[in-house]
């Protein structure tokens, strides 16, 4: 059986995120969704679960992480190619989200944008034929 990922995030506004989302093209699971939750389908076996805060406070003892103060983490998913990256970086910061800087090496272009609760979300596409070789 193939593993599945689920990235469990706090989100202050369930709707909202939803509808920030919804506007970059992802899809939701109904089953694994209420009041307090939605699956939302990002790949084949990886899922972004988005979680009210109280009901993502029910599953840790520590703190939520104050995105406007630091990183929690950054959330990289792959892309097709250039042009794939620049669509989504355009849907989120049309949807509110915030456009973190480009980084273009040549072989490898990565791009991404702050969710409205601060999470860094990432696309990354490489050209491997291109990759500079090291000897």
């Amino acid at each position: 059986m193939a593993k599945q990922i689920f990235v469990n995030l706090p989100v202050k506004n369930l709707e909202k995120s939803k509808e920030f989302f919804a506007k970059l093209g992802f899809t939701f699971n109904p089953q694994f969704s209420d009041e307090n939750a939605t699956c939302m389908i990002v790949g084949e076996n990886i899922f972004a679960m988005l979680l009210v805060e109280p009901f993502f406070k029910s599953f840790t003892k520590l703190e939520i992480a104050d995105t406007s103060k630091c990183n929690e983490a950054i959330i990289c998913l792959s892309a097709e190619n250039k042009e794939e990256i620049d669509d989504y970086v355009k849907k989120a910061t049309e949807a509110g989200g915030i456009e973190n800087p480009k980084q273009d090496y040549g072989w490898m272009y990565n791009w991404g944008f702050k969710d409205l609760d601060g999470h860094n979300w990432e696309f990354a596409y490489m050209d491997m034929s291109q990759m500079p070789t090291t000897n």
